[in-house]
Order: structure tokens, then C-alpha cells, then sequence
């Protein structure tokens, strides 16, 4: 059976949950038995091809070498006994899929994982289920968008198979990471992936609205894959019986969703049942209208009305930034990146072109540095192709290139390169010939560079063109042959365009004059993308006020927010200066080398506990109270988490020195025995180490009366519990258990994506931590800060 050609049938049924059907026992892992234990993974193979899934999920779902190091299980020879045993058990009645789920550890910056390390993992995954003969490959409970890349580009260059790709999303339709629905569809879409949808973490009531958002973001067939709602928390049994579950699938279908299946709590009879009531349905013809967008991993901006993009990190004519790279000064960057996306920036340019530095081995890096700190889409500008490929691979999202020309070696260069990860492209109006003088030429090559993107599959939605701003010192057309061209490439080409606003005055007295008066004749034109500071007098002003007579603002609530406050206009931001930042403001924007340097500074004024408590505690409340606020995600938790730790480095020997307490108490946490996830357990430890708790660290799949032994020999008040999987609460509760009959003046806190408060109250634990933040809060209460 073919997954391409069972995409011509009206809906297509996948399998549903394979650890529900195990029923492993704690510690048990499902990779083994593939060896081990053969038949007990194919007859649910089998159960569920009877039940009517055309695409069943070999058992390779942790099976990678990150996940299976250490556990004596061999990553290939698991996968290719899953891929046959599968294929042996459901013959010609189904496909069968390698299964790819999450290597169980966070990505740079916000974990240790590089990306290469992370993409060569899957490569050796999909090689290997390639080999073994697996139909498609499924890439599925992915949070981390560029993770998700990883894996999705592993697979494509490493396999000519279908590529199905659903993410886990939380109510309020972001991920554990903080990525958007949008943000995961254009992104994912530009990739090359052949499905993509949701499963996991919710039930089919929850996912539903989510999955209708989706349906206006993608034109790819839609998946859905949920939960059977969330287990009850004294029997562990799923409330919603199959037939429940099939009833909402017709909702499913009336948005468009193609591909179905089940995830926890489902089994062959929800299977069966949704494909008796899908019978006599036919899905709703999406009609998905173009809508021009890029992202970064947790923001997307959609090209809706004049978006700006900051000029600012780029070292033409600023010998401050020149010397920045050549130091590999990235906290400069990210100065420059805080002050911009402050003053109203919409996307940032990144350009690091300098004699003497590598632009292939700087430009990714820069990326990096500045993605820490702001959640704006980055234009990777640059004119070497390897320096763009390179940053484009490690990118988070959709970015812009700027730029390719109307040059031939350009076009077959950089186009390539942009449709190969998804990216939308700048095209200046220039050609071996150099700049036209007119308007005409320049729309001419413009013509040129749409078709030949387009020729070679880029969206026509994702051409920008760059119509070139001449200064008007060098004639008095230049102006207006520059004008003429954007207005022509709006109205006739339907596209985005681009000017740098301020080569406008180069060389002419008052140049912000000129700059705002030429950017207000330019919008007025059909200008979408400026290019220019955020930060110069009146830009922004003149940007927000066009906004708001052009009707872009509804109500003029934008224009209303940014001024409200003030009789006139907001004084224009100054250029981020190092000596400028606080020590706050450095652990908010997850600064680290700022926040050690400031801390030293602190000392000179402060006693070290004066430090933490009036300056880097409340900073992690305001950072945390954001993060509950949902205003900012996990990644710029940790991130200024990781700055506070940085001060903390500083201070610990001078409180050490001083005789002075530097730590409020002991903590023991630990996964639970079977559970091998410690992602949250490990963000648990970053945030109560910053608060000034010790922790002692057990570890993942730790026994009961270890974690008992920890908390009676360290005589610590307070033990922290985490759990990802359904089969593994109860080693929890057992720990629990032992913990009152042994230690019983020890409070207990537990967490993990499967518990509930209800759950939490069941198993007699103290609190329950819905995130990290939470687990600081109850830790405070106990140790009375």
C-alpha cells in the first residue's frame, strides 16, 4: 500500500496508542521489546489493521540513539525488527510508519542539545527505517519547532519517503516551547512536509478549535491524532468511550481534516468507531487564501500592512559593531536586538558581513545569540551562499533571505537555497548591468526574479522585491524612479516590497527629515517592508501614524497604546548601550555575560544577599509572572534563568567568603521510577537553584526508596516528583507512599504533562506544580521565604 495514493481517498485512518495497548510495566521500555517480546507488538499491529488504520506506527517511537544511549538497546536493530515485524503483521492491509517522537532534551540555547547532534540522531533513525522498508515516516508529540526541523530534514535528505509531521499543543494553542499554530504550519509547510496536524497532550474537544485555526494557516491534508481526553485521576482509566470520541470527528471533518487517528487512551475500537462514522461523510474543500507571513519559533508576523524591519545589526559604517564580531561580542547583538524589538521593530535584519570574519561560521552563531533575546523573524542577510545556508539550517521558523538579484549566478545560487528550507526571499532590482536608472528596468528585472522563483516552487506570496533607494543628491529622478518602481511592483505584481529608507539623504543636511518625509511618500506608494532604525527620531512615529490613516489599525488601538501616555510623541529609544543595562533588565532579557559583569558591579555598593534579594529575585518573580501571563514562553524563562545563574556564579564566592548562607535549603527531586523524561525536571532545578535552593538532583527513572533514602539522609523539608508517562504515576504514588511512612514531615510537590490537581490531591501529594514557577511558589511557603 502506498501513503501517497491513500491520499486521493476522502479520509485515511491511522492507528491509536501503542503504550496504551502495552501496558508496560515501570521501567519496562517499548524499544526492547521489539526484540524481546515480538509477538506482543505485532498482534497490536495486527488489532489495529482489523480495526480498519490504513497507516499503523511501528514501535520506534523513542528510538534514537539520544533516547536509547545506556539502555543496552541498539538504535538501528530496534528499528529494523519494528519495521519487519510490523509489515509481517498487517501485510498488504496497511502502511506501515516509522514512528519519530522528541529526543527527550532541549535544543541550544535553552538546553545543551546542538542541532547537528540532534539532526544526526534522526538521520541515523531514518536511514535505518528506510532500510527496513518502513512506507512513510512519522514525525509526531513534537513542542519544539526547531527539534521538529531537525527531524523533518533528516528525513528528506536522508529518505525519498512521505513525511508526516503533528505537533502537541497546549489549550491555548501554543507549544511546551512556546510555538504558535502559525508559526508550526508555515514553517513545516516551507520544509517540505507532506501532512501535518496535531496529537497528543488533549482531547478531541479541546484540539478541535485549534485544529480550525490550522486549517486556515496550511494547504497541506490536515492530522488529527488526540488524546482520549485526560485519565482519571483514581482509576488512571480515559473517560471518553470510543464511540464519544468518533462523534467529534465529524466537527473534525466539516474543517477540513483528512487524516485520523488516536493517541493516548485510544485503542483498535476507537478506530473503528470513527471509521463507521466517518462512512457516510465527506471532509469539507478548504479554501485557504495565501496569507504572507514568517516567524521565528514563538512569533509570527503576518505581512498584513508596513512592517518593520530593523536596520540595525549590520556593521556598514559602525565601527562599534565591526568590532563586536571580530571580538565574537555577541551580547553587543543582542543590545542591539533588545533596543530594537523595544522601539517597535516588526523583524530584524542580521547581517555580519566584515573583512575577517568567517560569514559561514559567524552568521549561524549570531542567529543563535539573537534569538535568545527577541522573538522577532530574522532577515539573514547576507552575500555568501554557504554563510546562508548555514544560518538558514539552524533557524527556528520562516525567515527572510535578502537577498538574491537579477544576476544569473545569483538566482541559481540563492533560490535553491530558499525553496529547499522554506524561506521568503528579497529580490533587488539589479542585474549584471548594476542599478537602473529607471523605473521600468528595475520592474523588468523584478518580473524576472518572481517567475524564476516561482519556476523553481517558491510561493509568489514569499518574493519581496527590493525596488532600490538611490540618494537623491545623485539626481533629481532618483526619488522618483524609485517610487514609480515600488508603486508599480504593488499594483501590478500583488507583492511585498523593500527599501533601505535611509540611503535616501546619504551625503544631505538633516537627514531625518528627509528620512521621514521619503518613508511617508513610500507607504503611501505601496511600501510594505521599510528597512530602517526603529530607534531615529520620528521613524516609528511616522510608521505608526500611516498605520492608522490607512485604516491597517482598527480602531486605533496600536496608535492609542503607544501614545496614551504621553502629550506628544514617545521619545525615541537611544541605541542599546552595555553601560546602559541593569542587572534586572540583563536577567529579564537572559543577558549572561551582562549579568555576571553587573553583578561585580553590584558588589562594589551591595552585600551579596542584598543583590539577590532586591535585585535578582524580584527579577525572576517579574520573568515568572510574565511566563504565568502567557506574554512570554519557556525558552525566555530559561534563558533568564541561565542569566540569573550567571550572577549567582559571581556571588557564591563572595558569599562563601563573608561567611554568608548562600543557599535557603535542600530540595530533592527525581523522575519517577520507568519514566525516562526529564526535561521539566531539569527546568525545576534551573529555577529553584536561581531562587537559592540546593538541590539534589536524583536523576530520571529513580526507585521509590532511593528517592526515600535521599530525602531521610539530606534531611531536606521538600521532594519534587516528575512524571511524563501514564504508566509511570504509579511509581510516583508508591514513592509517596514510602515517603509518609518513613519520612512523613517531608512535603511532597509533583508535576509532569499526565498529572492533574486531582490526580496531585488522589495520591496524598502535597502540591501539584502545573509548571516550574509553580514549583518555586510552593517551595517558598514551605522553607517560610
Amino acid at each position: 500500500m502506498d501513503f501517497r495514493t491513500l491520499l486521493r481517498d476522502e479520509f485515511v485512518f491511522l492507528d491509536g496508542g501503542m503504550g496504551t495497548m502495552l501496558h508496560l510495566a515501570p521501567g519496562e521500555l517499548p524499544e526492547r521489546l521489539n526484540l524481546t517480546e515480538p509477538q506482543r507488538v505485532a498482534a497490536i499491529h495486527k488489532a489495529y489493521a482489523e480495526a480498519g488504520s490504513q497507516v499503523v506506527y511501528a514501535n520506534t517511537f523513542g528510538a534514537n540513539p539520544l533516547k536509547l544511549e545506556g539502555t543496552g538497546v541498539d538504535c538501528t536493530e530496534s528499528i529494523t525488527a519494528a519495521i519487519r515485524l510490523a509489515k509481517k503483521a498487517v501485510g498488504e492491509r496497511a502502511c506501515v510508519a516509522l514512528d519519530i517522537g522528541p529526543t527527550g532534551q532541549l535544543l541550544q540555547p535553552v538546553g545543551s542539545l546542538t542541532f547537528d547532534a540532534a539532526y544526526e540522531a534522526y538521520k541515523t533513525t531514518c536511514i535505518a527505517g528506510a532500510k527496513a522498508g518502513a512506507d512513510l515516516v512519522v514525525i509526531e508529540t513534537m513542542s519544539d519547532l526547531l527539534e521538529t526541523k531537525a527531524a523533518l530534514l533528516a528525513a528528506k535528505e536522508n529518505t525519498d519517503l512521505p513525511v508526516i509531521v503533528t505537533m502537541t499543543f497546549t489549550e491555548n494553542g501554543r507549544t511546551f516551547t512556546g510555538c504558535p499554530i502559525s508559526a508550526m504550519a508555515i514553517t513545516l509547510e516551507g520544509l517540505g512536509a507532506d501532512a501535518i496536524g496535531m496529537n497528543c497532550s488533549l482531547g478531541p474537544r479541546e484540539i478541535l478549535p485549534l485544529m480550525r485555526e490550522l486549517s486556515g494557516w496550511t494547504t497541506l491534508p490536515l492530522i488529527a491524532k488526540a488524546n482520549a481526553g485526560l485519565p482519571d485521576p483514581v482509576t488512571g482509566e480515559y473517560y471518553i468511550t470510543p464511540e464519544e470520541f468518533a462523534g467529534f470527528m465529524l466537527a473534525y471533518a466539516d474543517c477540513g481534516v483528512q487524516i485520523f487517528g488516536g493517541c493516548c487512551g485510544t485503542t483498535p475500537d476507537f478506530i473503528r468507531a470513527m471509521r463507521k462514522v466517518l462512512s457516510q461523510h465527506h471532509r469539507a474543500r478548504r479554501i485557504v487564501k495565501p496569507r504572507p507571513a514568517v516567524c521565528s519559533g514563538t512569533k509570527t508576523v503576518l505581512l498584513d500592512m508596513p512592517r518593520v524591519i530593523g536596520e540595525r545589526i549590520n556593521p556598514t559604517g559602525k565601527k562599534r559593531m565591526k568590532q563586536a564580531l571580530l571580538d565574537m561580542d555577541f551580547d553587543y547583538l543582542r543590545g542591539e536586538a533588545i533596543s530594537q524589538t523595544d522601539a517597535g521593530a516588526d523583524i530584524l535584519d542580521v547581517n555580519v558581513g566584515t573583512p575577517g570574519i568567517d560569514e559561514a561560521a559567524v552568521l549561524p552563531q549570531a542567529v543563535c545569540a539573537i534569538l535568545e533575546v527577541t522573538d522577532l523573524p530574522l532577515q539573514l542577510d547576507s552575500s555568501d551562499p554557504a554563510a546562508l545556508e548555514a544560518a538558514l539550517r539552524v533557524y527556528p521558523g520562516k525567515p527572510i533571505v535578502n537577498s538574491v538579484n537579477g544576476k544569473e549566478e545569483s538566482l541559481k545560487t540563492v533560490l535553491p537555497l530558499v525553496k529547499h528550507y522554506g524561506a521568503a526571499i528579497v529580490g533587488l532590482t539589479l542585474d549584471e548591468n548594476g542599478i537602473p536608472t529607471a523605473s521600468e528596468e528595475r520592474f523588468t528585472i523584478g518580473e524576472k526574479i518572481l517567475h524564476r522563483a516561482m519556476d523553481l516552487g517558491i510561493k509568489r506570496e514569499d518574493v519581496y522585491l527590493d525596488c532600490l533607494t538611490l540618494t537623491a543628491s545623485t539626481g533629481a529622478n532618483g526619488p522618483t524612479e524609485t517610487l514609480t518602481a515600488v508603486r508599480r511592483v504593488h499594483n501590478e505584481l500583488g507583492l511585498q516590497t523593500v527599501l533601505g529608507v535611509s540611503n535616501i539623504s546619504f551625503g544631505l543636511p538633516n537627514r531625518p527629515l528627509i528620512n521621514r518625509n521619503f518613508l511617508c511618500m513610500a507607504m503611501q506608494c505601496g511600501l510594505t517592508l521599510p528597512i530602517m532604525n526603529p530607534m531615529a527620531e520620528g521613524m516609528m512615529d511616522t510608521v505608526r501614524a500611516f498605520r492608522m490613516l490607512a485604516g491597517f489599525d482598527e480602531n486605533c488601538n496600536d496608535f492609542i497604546t503607544a501614545y496614551q501616555d504621553t502629550a506628544a510623541k514617545p521619545a525615541a529609544a537611544a541605541p542599546q548601550d552595555q553601560g546602559d543595562m541593569t542587572l534586572k533588565g540583563a536577567v529579564a532579557h537572559g543577558l549572561r555575560a551582562d549579568a555576571a559583569r553587573l553583578t561585580e558591579e553590584a558588589l562594589k555598593d551591595h552585600a551579596p544577599l542584598e543583590i539577590v534579594n532586591d535585585m535578582l529575585i524580584p527579577a525572576l518573580d517579574e520573568v515568572g509572572a510574565d511566563y504565568e501571563k502567557g506574554t512570554l514562553f519557556l525558552p525566555q524563562l530559561i534563558q533568564a534563568a541561565t542569566a540569573a545563574q550567571s550572577a549567582f556564579g559571581v556571588l557564591k564566592s563572595h558569599m562563601t567568603a563573608g561567611g554568608e548562607k548562600a543557599d535557603k535549603g535542600k530540595i530533592v527531586i527525581a523522575t519517577v521510577q520507568g519514566d525516562v523524561h526529564d526535561i521539566g525536571k531539569n527546568i525545576v532545578k534551573l529555577l529553584l537553584e536561581n531562587y537559592g535552593y540546593q538541590v539534589i538532583d536524583l536523576g530520571k527513572d529513580v526507585p521509590p526508596q532511593t528517592i526515600v533514602d535521599a530525602a531521610i539522609a539530606n534531611q531536606v523539608k521538600l521532594v519534587g516528583l516528575s512524571a511524563l508517562m501514564t504508566t509511570t504515576v504509579g511509581a510516583m504514588e508508591e514513592t509517596i507512599k514510602l515517603l509518609h511512612e518513613q519520612y512523613p514531615e517531608c512535603q511532597t510537590i509533583v508535576g509532569g504533562a499526565v498529572l492533574t490537581e486531582d490526580y496531585a490531591e488522589t495520591i496524598h501529594a502535597s502540591c501539584y506544580a502545573k509548571d516550574a514557577k509553580a514549583t518555586v511558589d510552593f517551595a517558598k511557603t514551605v522553607y517560610g521565604d
